[in-house]
């Protein structure tokens, strides 16, 4: 309807074998709707620590947001969701503005949409998102990495799990250590795991040489994706004293 300028998108992306479904819809009632919000959702700590977040558009009219999600099958009712913000309300390239949807209480093995509205003057863009819980599983990294020398040609790396995964005893965590050295300037890396314990002793490196250590955490069954890995930890092997 170009006379009042009315004009509709939509988007439909659906992934084979996965349960993603993605729908980007732009209603535009006087041409110039807002951007579609880009949103990311995940779970840092399974199962109530569900978290939907998406940034504010650098150039972009005063807007506000509308957040629901609900049961994908059945006839259940839409849920609001309470939105808060960080960061910058300026947002520049070096701090942007971040929304932010938490959704309490979602119950296991169950498909969700979560529908992210961004609402102007000029119209209105929708961003609906299908996901299971379990799909979205992703800790926050593990902290407090520390790397000990132990015999010459040992190291002993220890960790703390994520303070933000709250289930520890109900949902164990399982890990992966990656560590890289320097070789006639070629970079080699290593990655073992999964490993259920929060040390581990490495045998057999070569002293002098350095060494950077990084962990990763995972729910132990394999639930949703290994976290970002933890800051970098760099050691030197002593050599032996002559």
């Amino acid at each position: 309807m170009f006379g009042s300028a009315l004009v509709a998108v939509t988007l439909l992306i659906f992934a084979p074998g996965s349960r993603a479904l993605d729908l980007l819809r732009a209603t535009a009632t006087s041409g110039d709707p807002p951007s579609i919000p880009k949103v990311h959702c995940r779970c840092a700590s399974y199962p109530n620590g569900t978290l939907c977040s998406w940034p504010q558009p650098a150039v972009s009219s005063p807007t506000h947001y509308i957040a629901t999600y609900r049961e994908r099958h059945g006839q259940s009712t839409p849920k609001m969701c309470n939105i808060t913000s960080s960061g910058s309300s300026t947002p520049s390239p070096d701090s942007e503005q971040q929304w932010h949807c938490h959704l309490p209480n979602l119950k296991l093995l169950t498909d969700y949409i979560i529908n992210i509205t961004a609402v102007h003057s000029g119209g209105s863009s929708s961003y609906l998102a299908g996901f299971m819980l379990e799909d979205i599983v992703k800790p926050d990294p593990p902290v407090d990495v520390r790397v000990s020398p132990q015999k010459s040609r040992n190291l002993l790396v220890e960790w703390s799990p994520p303070p933000t995964w709250a289930s520890h005893h109900i949902f164990p965590l399982k890990y992966q250590i990656l560590y890289r050295w320097e070789n006639q300037g070629s970079s080699i890396s290593v990655n073992l795991g999964p490993f259920e314990n929060t040390k581990i002793e490495l045998k057999g490196l070569i002293p002098g040489r350095a060494y950077q250590f990084q962990v990763c955490a995972k729910e132990l069954l394999g639930l949703g994706h290994c976290s970002s890995w933890s800051s970098p930890v760099n050691v030197i092997i002593p050599r032996k004293k002559p």
